[in-house]
């Protein structure tokens, strides 16, 4: 018997959970610490940890379908579980750039802000909590002997948050292409930050810039990403039955490797280390390059979705 998307699914879902509850622990000791170091580890886990719940998200729609072929689920249960995902997913990606923003801020300044420091811990709480629901909810779709009255009693699905935002915009034909304007803007943002700096350190334009100067056009990029996850999951939340199949699943797990390609950037020493007129080490062009490679096939993946897959 293969991978299905439901191993798939319940492969990652433990991340969101485990992952993020190590990541606050973590967090939460170098606060009471006062370790830099550890600081800056804490950080790193939560935004692995948000990366890797985009996956997860998106894998739960063909579990569900999966799960449909089988019978002897609840389509309640699973929809009370799909919602209570979308709202802690909303939460752990804000936790994830506000991590990531402070790494940002550790790698130009020695430091983290103590007000960044306090935006993640508050989220990150708020988000374990909602976490913790989501997955106990997910726990019910198989197990109804624990699941609620509520749930088990009644036959007809209820108006969930992500439900309603499909019919507004199954109702407001103007919704579609204004999120895809701004995906389109957010894509233009991120992959020319992507093609600036990569294309620095594989050495074109080494003679006019250096790594440092490009460096602070990172914050546009992950703006870029924001702007493309956010319209992104809104398309997906819309009509999830477009957003199916193995190439989305790709372009996926493209975009989760990304993210964490762009860690390379901002823990190591290397890329910061390039000068004017010098010559990145060869570790930080395979990054380089690999990170070109990656969002290529984002765009690729994306493109051909109606043509080689569900969408559209």
């Amino acid at each position: 018997m293969g991978v299905t998307p439901s191993h798939l699914h319940l492969l990652l879902n433990h991340i969101p959970t485990i992952g993020f509850a190590v990541g606050i622990a973590v967090f939460i000791s170098a606060l009471i610490r006062k370790s830099v170091d550890l600081e800056e580890t804490g950080l790193v886990i939560l935004f692995v940890s948000g990366a890797l719940t985009i996956a997860t998200y998106v894998s739960g729609n063909d579990a569900h379908e999966s799960l449909r072929e089988t019978g002897g689920i609840s389509d309640v249960a699973v929809m009370a579980h799909e919602s209570a995902a979308l709202v802690a997913f909303v939460f752990m990606q804000a936790t994830a750039f506000f991590s990531w923003f402070g790494l940002w801020l550790a790698s130009r300044r020695s430091r983290i802000a103590t007000w960044n420091l306090t935006v993640v811990l508050i989220l990150a709480l708020a988000t374990f909590g909602l976490m913790a629901r989501a997955a106990n909810l997910g726990g019910e779709i198989r197990h109804p002997e624990i699941q609620t009255l509520e749930a088990a009693s009644s036959g007809v699905p209820p108006v969930t948050l992500a439900r309603s935002w499909g019919v507004f915009v199954e109702n407001h034909s103007w919704v579609w292409p204004t999120c895809e304007t701004v995906h389109f803007i957010g894509l233009s943002l991120l992959f020319g930050v992507v093609l600036t700096v990569n294309l620095r350190l594989l050495g074109l334009g080494k003679d006019m810039l250096s790594f440092a100067s490009l460096h602070q056009l990172l914050p546009l990029g992950i703006i870029g990403f924001g702007l493309n996850l956010a319209t992104g999951m809104m398309f997906f939340v819309a009509t999830p039955k477009q957003y199916t199949g193995t190439l989305f699943l790709l372009k996926m797990i493209l975009v989760v490797a990304g993210a964490l390609n762009l860690l390379y950037f901002m823990l190591f020493k290397g890329p910061r280390a390039v000068g004017d007129n010098d010559d990145a080490p060869a570790t930080t062009k395979v990054m380089a390059a690999s990170a070109i490679v990656i969002w290529l096939g984002v765009l690729f993946c994306g493109h051909m979705l109606p043509w080689l897959g569900n969408s559209f």
